[in-house]
């Protein structure tokens, strides 16, 4: 292959080959024979121009079996010789093989910090920049202060369009503590340096064997977005490098060790590893002579003493929103699907109750989610109100109630009637009381859709599948009046409305509890500067904030608006532009 190549190859000087690969590389850009070979060196093999990444260099190693050390960020000429060698070799000889662009030992993650620290490479080049442009111009000028040239408002345009504008940048999902963890833990493949939607082929949208216990079969969009959008397994993290791993536990002649190892889908590759299932419930031995495992994406039965590895937990399949799902191996998976994905959508109630049926991950969600206060430190509570929680923190795990060492006091604040991102309410409730003891990391506060530290999405009702007059015909669903009576399903949701008082060109808008035309009973609700009492009940329609505009059909001078602002008759003048109740909304203040 490398005679034929050369057969037909012109070029038989270095000065050939570089002006032959340069008129490919910048067609029509002439250049000497120096520059040519600097824009070469730039282009590859210069670290201010060039990164190759730790990342990068870790993966080129390993496939090409170099050793080059991790710090060199550039390609080297061994890079480049190793790279045709496995190219020559696997089109002449057959060996080697061809990357799985959809495996996860070829993709990975890259997280927000990431991303954030790309922006702050762009903006700390535009300042360099303006810096040497500045520093050019104001040279001549004689002594120079920093703030002569440096301009830090290219960094921060480049966060604010980052933060503000960026493709990936999103409100947490607040509706309930499922659904902000899940949010938390969602992987996209869109978004910049990602695929678009529209073009995105089936093999991309696709479950690969490499996503087992790394990313969710199920929970994924049901849109334009279904398979590009998806959520990390339950035991799924993401390394260094950006590579997603699993937990696995070592088997060795079919005994089960105790450590947990993680692995990426590139370290699993070539090892036999079994499921959860196969473990004997009384002991830590694997199950019978022959054990169902899977090798490089492929299920078969082997011999138990070749197995390597065996999975977790049977949950590490799926992700935490789906791991709520009861009886999931009985269940259809795209039912399972729009299971995992409404359960993000339930709102917290006011008198939810904990599931009759439940997986056990309800605790360690709750835990995760961050929506309840957990203990710093180990102690002893010694004050409890609705507003906060005084601990007094011991160390020494209390093995010895003798041996206890004072280490200060911690003070937990509720939050009480908060809003959420999503209007939902935020509300934390004590579950400890004085005299309590606890250890670092037990839960002290309930929250929303919270009860006893376990999550409470619902209710459990009695359904019954039988016609009902017609009132149930498809999808129609008939209802106990007492539902509604004992507020079964009632929900706290918590709006914030803004009114701002404006200059405008015939003057300023004015908050006040003066309004014209608007009777006494309307404006009993309001406070001497016009804004709604606390605890005021109100209805749509209702006067929120009283404000008043000046009408643009009519000119005063400055004497007649003084002598209007005494004598008042401000409704020939002014009209009402009060922030008023929406239609449909109804609540307390």
């Amino acid at each position: 292959m490398i005679a034929m190549t050369l057969a037909q190859d012109r070029c038989f000087s270095e000065e050939d080959a570089l002006k032959e690969l340069h008129s490919r590389v910048w067609p029509g850009d002439s250049a000497s024979l120096k520059e040519i070979k600097d824009r070469f060196y730039n282009l590859f093999f210069n670290s201010r121009f060039y990164d190759l990444t730790r990342v990068g260099r870790i993966r080129m190693n390993r496939k090409l079996d170099l050793s080059i050390p991790v710090e060199k960020l550039t390609l080297t000429k061994d890079d480049i010789v190793a790279t045709v060698r496995y190219l020559v070799n696997l089109r002449e000889r057959g060996e080697g093989e061809l990357d799985d662009i959809d495996h996860l030992g070829n993709r990975r993650v890259r997280l927000v910090g990431e991303l954030l620290n790309n922006q702050m490479y762009l903006g700390f080049t535009r300042i360099e920049r303006i810096v040497r442009e500045r520093f050019r111009i104001q040279e001549a000028h004689g002594a120079l202060m920093p703030q002569d040239f440096l301009n830090v408002k290219p960094l921060s345009a480049v966060l604010r369009e980052f933060f503000g504008l960026g493709q990936l940048s999103q409100f947490m999902d607040q509706t309930n503590p499922l659904a902000g963890l899940a949010h938390k833990r969602r992987l996209s493949a869109l978004g910049p340096g990602g695929v678009l939607k529209d073009r995105a082929t089936f093999e991309i949208r696709d479950v690969h064997s490499s996503h087992y216990g790394r990313i969710c079969p199920i929970e994924t969009p049901e849109g334009q977005t279904v398979g590009l959008i998806s959520s990390l397994a339950t035991y799924a993290v993401v390394n260094d490098l950006g590579f997603i791993e699993t937990a696995y536990r070592p088997v060795v002649n079919s005994s089960i060790k105790k450590d947990v190892v993680f692995m990426d889908a590139f370290q699993e590759n070539g090892q036999y590893i079994a499921q959860a299932e196969a473990a004997k419930p009384s002991s830590n031995k694997l199950e019978g002579d022959k054990i169902f495992a899977r090798h490089e994406g492929n299920f078969m039965y082997v011999d138990a003493n070749r197995i390597n590895y065996i999975d977790l937990s049977a949950k590490q399949l799926v992700s935490v929103s789906t791991a709520l799902i009861p009886f999931l191996e009985h269940d259809d998976a795209v039912r399972a699907l729009m299971g995992a994905n409404m359960q993000r959508q339930a709102v917290p109630l006011v008198r939810a109750k904990l599931p009759i049926v439940a997986t056990g991950m309800e605790k360690e969600i709750v835990k995760s989610s961050g929506a309840v206060i957990t203990a710093k430190r180990a102690g002893v509570i010694e004050y409890v109100s609705s507003e906060k929680i005084i601990i007094r923190a011991y160390e020494n795990e209390f093995l010895n109630t003798e041996d206890w060492i004072a280490k200060g006091i911690d003070t937990y604040y509720l939050k009480k009637f908060q809003r959420s991102s999503y209007s939902t309410w935020i509300h934390h409730t004590p579950i400890v009381k004085p005299g309590d003891i606890v250890e670092a990391g037990d839960v002290i506060t309930d929250g929303p859709a919270i009860i006893n530290a376990e999550l409470a999405l619902g209710i459990n009702l009695l359904v019954a599948f039988m016609p009902w007059n017609g009132y149930n015909f498809e999808d129609a669903i008939v209802l106990s009046k007492r539902l509604v009576s004992d507020d079964a399903l009632t929900s706290i949701h918590v709006d914030e409305y803004v009114v701002d008082a404006r200059d405008t060109k015939l003057g300023p808008e004015e908050i006040t509890r003066d309004i014209p035309n608007i009777s006494d009973a309307a404006l009993e609700s309001l406070d001497d500067d016009g804004i709604v009492r606390i605890g005021t009940r109100v209805k749509p329609g209702n006067i929120l904030v009283g404000k008043v505009t000046l009408k643009g059909d009519i000119q005063f001078s400055p004497e007649e608006k003084l002598l209007r602002a005494i004598f008042g008759e401000k409704s020939r003048e002014v009209r009402d532009t009060s922030l008023r109740v929406p239609p449909g909304v109804e609540g307390t203040v």
